[in-house]
């Protein structure tokens, strides 16, 4: 049994300090590269812009490092020395099995929450106010720190208190029937999440400008969609970054700009960016997204249901007294270490996605300028990093670093690829 904790630390160890060598060599490879003003971005970007990016990069790495290090800390204290402690106290409570396994899990998000907090301060009012961000007060962040509290309560006790009636009801089917659940509950929140969830947090309004939302109820119409409504977000309460995006199920969508967006682009550019977001809707992204991530969870689920049918979990833990909900929490543990080499794959994935948006926004809209000059404006005011090393973009980059990008947009226009 020692062997294999020790195996399991170890294999901890070095997905930890692999991911700190990631951060290592991309900051060594932006300070190498990070003065250097790439074609794409002359005229647009001045060695005092540049070297502001480099700054935020690099401060954002180093306070990644030292909140990886101590929730690093924390969980490997909790997992080792406070969970055979933390669960004997939950069980000597005497609650019913669905009660406990509320009680068990809603205190760790607490916890968690209460943790994370002191990090959430200082990124959003130190790093994200010293380059220009954040614009959000605090008591905003008070309120909003308080309704995601009671939001996530009333969303993590329905999906515990669903999961453990099933367990219950059904003790050699139960991985099929929770797995069914979490996937119709996540669906549900995806189409009830813009008209509950988000005004809580954003207020929506109607887009003044008439022949901008005319020219993307037309884009589109072109592209077989049915808008219901073309919002404008209150971002700039919160922060200065800008993103644009979709709601809906099926054909007809809520298209939702944020207002920095609105005020950084030209009709253009904003016709572009969500031509790109129409492509993820016409290729299926989302759903191919959703088919391979329920197959793996499906899979994961089977994998746990037989570890959690033994108690081999707590005896190689060293857990005084067996409970599904310990074996539950170390088995999301070593989930972590198994999990991390593949997101690469996904990433690979996910990048590929983008690509195939961009190509249909140009087919779209035919019009290569506006999408390269959307990136740029895109890149410039959210100070990204123009030069992430390769391998830590391969390990942590969901789309293509934004050269690469704009150089393969540019090459589209060059084949003349015809608009539809």
């Amino acid at each position: 049994m020692e062997m294999y904790i020790v195996a399991i630390v170890i294999a901890y160890l070095l997905v930890v300090t692999f991911g700190y060598w990631l951060d290592f060599i991309n900051l060594s490879h932006l300070k190498k590269c990070g003065s250097v003003i790439p074609p794409e971005f002359e005229g647009h970007i001045d060695r005092e812009l540049l070297g502001k990016t480099k700054d935020y990069n690099v401060e954002h790495t180093k306070f990644g490092f030292v909140s990886s290090i101590f929730n690093n800390i924390v969980s490997l204290v909790f997992i080792f020395a406070l969970l055979d402690i933390y669960n004997s106290w939950i069980l000597s409570l005497n609650l019913s099995f669905i009660l406990t396994g509320l009680v068990f899990f809603l205190l760790l998000t607490y916890a968690d929450t209460i943790i994370s907090m002191p990090f959430s301060l200082y990124n959003t009012f130190k790093i994200e106010n010293k380059y220009g961000f954040n614009t959000m007060t605090f008591k905003l962040w008070i309120s909003d720190t308080l309704k995601s509290l009671i939001i996530s309560t009333i969303l993590i006790g329905l999906l515990i208190s669903a999961g453990l009636f099933l367990i219950q009801k059904s003790p050699d089917l139960w991985w099929l029937w929770v797995w069914s659940f979490f996937l119709v509950f996540g669906i549900f929140i995806m189409y009830i999440s813009p008209y509950v969830i988000e005004p809580l947090f954003h207020k929506f309004t109607q887009i003044e400008d008439e022949e901008l939302e005319s020219g993307i109820r037309s884009l589109m119409e072109k592209a077989g969609i049915k808008v219901s409504r073309v919002f404008k977000m209150d971002a700039s309460k919160r922060t200065r970054h800008t993103n644009a995006y979709f709601t809906g199920i099926g054909k007809v969508k809520r298209i939702v700009l944020y207002d920095t967006l609105l005020e950084k682009m030209d009709k253009g550019e904003i016709l572009s960016v969500l031509a790109h977001e129409t492509g993820h809707w016409k290729k299926k992204h989302v759903l191919k997204h959703i088919i391979l991530t329920e197959t793996i969870a499906l899979i994961a689920i089977c994998i746990a249901y037989q570890l959690l049918q033994s108690d081999f979990l707590i005896d190689l833990f060293q857990i005084e007294k067996s409970s599904f909900f310990a074996k539950v929490v170390i088995l999301g543990f070593i989930g972590s270490i198994v999990s991390f080499p593949f997101s690469p794959l996904f990433n690979i994935l996910s990048r590929r996605h983008e690509n195939e948006a961009d190509k249909y926004s140009y087919e779209l809209t035919g019009n290569a300028g506006s999408m390269i000059s959307a990136l740029v404006k895109l890149s410039k005011d959210n100070l990204s990093n123009l030069h992430p090393h390769p391998l830590y973009a391969l390990f942590h980059y969901s789309h293509p670093p934004v050269l690469e990008r704009i150089r393969r947009i540019r090459e589209l226009s060059k084949m003349r690829v015809p608009v539809h």
